[in-house]
């Protein structure tokens, strides 16, 4: 007996049909006669841009072409001819697959990278080119981000359509993949999305009944979130109404971790819908070191070049806040961690912190 196929969804068959014009345009120009030759936008320093409307870093006007003509350009185009091959594949057999196994997939079709960045980098170039991000082509990265709430989702990946589930299923939180990602919102009870720089204090939230206790979405993002992550906290924001509050360590790669989720970072240039920019960084600030004399380390020497970095960044100058807390880390010269509320006792940051933070009292 014949098994259906799976169905294709909208999104999908524009991947695909993007996938297809690409091979038709190498097709059409070698049946002309001509080396084949694509362009697309520059990803150089030079030409990303911040662009103050969507608050985000955008590509600007310049064009890099990559031709067969070229020898120095013959392995990158045949590379990319073939990841788009892959990635026509997975999308069309609704599969998945992760940049590391793209990299080893290569081999099985006598295609070499010389490393696995050599991979990613040509899985870039096709975003760039094609409009379409890695996820949509079925790529991902190593899931590291969870999530847990009182959100119910339906699955739409193959074998499960028709499924649902309560994100409140696993008591350590549901894995950020592409099930999760790919799936559709069916109903909340949920006012809004608590992102937590790290697993441990996710974790707390989760013992501590934080979803109940404030309504809300909890999402783990792993240190910096991966970009599904981002993308799927912005499809919160977007489809869900639900305003988005974000938790870091105290110290400047914490203020970075926020400012990504809610600016964007510049290697993503070539994307969009990965930032949400209404999100708010509630924490933890240097002035809330200050305020609850919470305990701390020195800044290093790195620390403070990045904290130097971060003034000079278009993406600090729309909001007075980062500016004041850059000019507090500077002058206190200390960062510490949300694990440092542990001092007054391991529930002080749900029951006091975190609801001062929520209503917008510091």
């Amino acid at each position: 007996m014949a098994q259906n196929k799976p169905k294709i969804t909208e999104r999908k068959q524009e991947v695909i049909n993007g996938l297809k014009a690409f091979g038709a345009s190498v097709y059409n120009q070698l049946d002309q006669g001509v080396f084949p030759t694509v362009n697309m936008p520059s990803r150089s320093t030079e030409n990303i841009n911040y662009d103050p409307n969507t608050r985000q870093y955008i590509l600007g006007e310049k064009y890099v072409s990559r031709s067969a003509r070229n020898i120095r350009h013959i392995k990158p185009f045949t590379q990319l001819a073939w990841v788009a091959l892959f990635s026509n594949e997975l999308t069309s057999q609704r599969k998945t697959s992760t940049l590391r196994d793209v990299y080893y997939s290569a081999q099985a079709y006598e295609m070499t990278f010389s490393d696995q960045q050599e991979s990613n980098n040509i899985i870039t170039d096709l975003e760039t080119f094609t409009g379409f991000a890695r996820e949509d082509f079925s790529i991902f990265p190593e899931e590291r981000s969870a999530i847990f709430g009182d959100l119910d989702i339906g699955y739409t990946v193959p074998g499960y359509e028709g499924k649902t589930v309560n994100l409140t299923s696993h008591p350590d939180g549901v894995l950020i993949g592409p099930a999760v990602t790919s799936s559709e919102f069916i109903k909340t009870s949920a006012d809004k999305v608590i992102a937590i720089e790290k697993g441990a204090l996710f974790t707390r939230f989760i013992e501590e009944n934080v979803h109940n206790k404030h309504k809300s979405i909890l999402i783990s993002c792993g240190g910096q979130a991966p970009r599904q992550t981002r993308s799927f906290i912005r499809r919160l924001h977007d489809e869900l109404g639900l305003p988005v509050f974000i938790l870091t360590d105290g110290d400047p790669w914490g203020m970075h971790i926020a400012q990504v989720i809610i600016s964007g970072s510049a290697n993503a240039a070539h994307l969009r819908q990965l930032n949400t920019p209404d999100a708010v960084w509630s924490g933890v600030w240097a002035n809330d070191i200050i305020d609850y004399k919470l305990p701390t380390d020195p800044l290093d020497e790195v620390d403070v070049k990045r904290l130097y970095e971060l003034q000079r960044d278009p993406r600090y100058q729309n909001d007075p806040i980062w500016h004041r807390e850059i000019k507090t880390f500077l002058k206190i010269k200390r960062k510490t961690e949300l694990e440092a509320f542990s001092r007054y006792g391991l529930t002080y940051i749900v029951d006091e912190y975190l609801p001062t933070k929520l209503e917008g009292k510091k």
